[in-house]
């Protein structure tokens, strides 16, 4: 494996043709909104292409990937596939590897091209919507896992080199703790016994827990003053988000992340440019709402 800079703009010899394929693996994947916002960016941009849902766990990875044809742009992944596929890529991008895991795999010329959106996503979403202020965003990030490094690397890219983490208890923090080092940013880790601490000073949070987990903190980090971006994205506003806007905070959900990691999917898959960013936002918002309701 190899690493790449992957271009949305692809020459035109090898761009994708009409009929393609693509679809989201992961383990559970009934729930992803991942069809949603594909299929509304084919639509939009005309393209006859299809996109599918498909269940897939670590151990089938390796020989769904084999099985898939000249037929097929690209995959999106979620857990547990991101950091699993890193070994059955030809190509990873620096930051992919940086983050330790892969949300896209572009199948292009016989190749297999991983890469990482979610850090578009993140990045693109706080500038969107003004987090944390201008300039360096003094974020705190709650939560170890994967998200946690995605969202270090957002950081990063808007100037904050010194990252306080909050994790449950600091033996979970050694994912966080290679992403950072592979950054090239520091952490501070903290417990949640330790939020006030990790607070102080704080713009912003990032919290990248399950649903409901930050719960037990929304009174703490709405007293704070810090905005808020919870990649929760089911039942919002979350009680976190509630809280921080009720203090007179700003907050946005993982629905916006959600939509801009999709967005740069599109771009690598289909080598466009013009891809419909507003199509892709009224189809995810109306299909949350159908499932609230």
């Amino acid at each position: 494996m190899s690493t790449a800079r992957l271009s949305p703009r692809q020459p035109a010899s090898s761009r994708p043709r009409s009929g393609m394929r693509a679809a989201v693996l992961g383990s559970p994947v009934a729930h992803s909104l991942s069809p949603v916002l594909h299929r509304a960016a084919y639509t939009a941009l005309g393209l006859a292409w299809s996109y599918s849902s498909v269940e897939c766990d670590e151990k089938g990875l390796p020989a769904l990937l084999d099985s898939l044809d000249e037929s097929w742009a690209g995959l999106s992944l979620t857990m547990p596939l991101k950091r699993a596929v890193l070994p059955h890529v030809d190509e990873v991008t620096p930051l992919a590897l940086d983050v330790g895991g892969a949300n896209t795999v572009v199948l292009r010329d016989g190749r297999r091209y991983g890469d990482n959106t979610d850090v578009h996503g993140i990045t693109t979403t706080l500038r969107e919507e003004g987090l944390g202020g201008d300039g360096r965003p003094d974020a705190v990030v709650l939560g170890g896992g994967a998200t946690a490094c995605s969202a270090l690397a957002a950081l990063r890219e808007l100037g904050q080199r010194e990252i306080p983490v909050v994790v449950r208890q600091l033996s979970r923090g050694a994912l966080v703790c290679a992403a950072a080092t592979r950054l090239g940013v520091a952490v501070r880790f903290h417990t949640f016994d330790e939020l006030g601490d990790a607070l102080a000073g704080a713009r912003l949070v990032v919290s990248t827990l399950p649903a409901g987990a930050a719960d037990p903190y929304a009174g703490a980090i709405a007293r704070s003053g810090a905005d808020v971006f919870d990649v929760v994205y089911t039942g919002w506003p979350t009680r976190l988000a509630r809280a921080a806007r009720f203090g007179g905070a700003r907050s946005v959900g993982g629905h916006a992340m959600l939509l801009h990691q999709a967005v740069r999917q599109v771009e690598l898959m289909t080598g466009r440019s013009d891809v419909p960013v507003e199509d892709m936002r009224h189809a995810v918002g109306a299909e949350l709402d159908r499932r609230a309701a």
